[in-house]
């Protein structure tokens, strides 16, 4: 869904260091689109929405991969109404 490319752009990341991390998350994001869209993989080509909610969660996930907190997380609006448009409901 996401290329490294485009996300390291998003991250304004001009490093190889983190790599493998941001593959993982890109994984994570895809997998989590798809299951916030109630579908087994997200369709090509992929709509600038989706791909925009996509690039938000690896975002979060990137910036506070070693947050811990003792408050409930709260929800993103942006990244639901972004795929709210797409979402297969059963």
């Amino acid at each position: 869904m996401l290329t490294m490319n485009e996300t390291k752009l998003h991250l304004r990341v001009d490093h190889d260091d983190d790599d493998s991390l941001i593959a993982g998350l890109i994984e994570t994001a895809s997998a989590a689109v798809a299951n916030h869209l109630n579908v087994t993989t997200v369709a090509e080509p992929v709509p600038a929405p989706v791909r925009a909610a996509a690039l938000l969660l690896v975002a979060d996930l990137y910036e506070h991969r070693e947050a811990q907190t003792d408050r409930p997380l709260t929800r993103n609006a942006t990244y639901e109404n972004l795929l709210a448009p797409y979402r297969v409901y059963a």
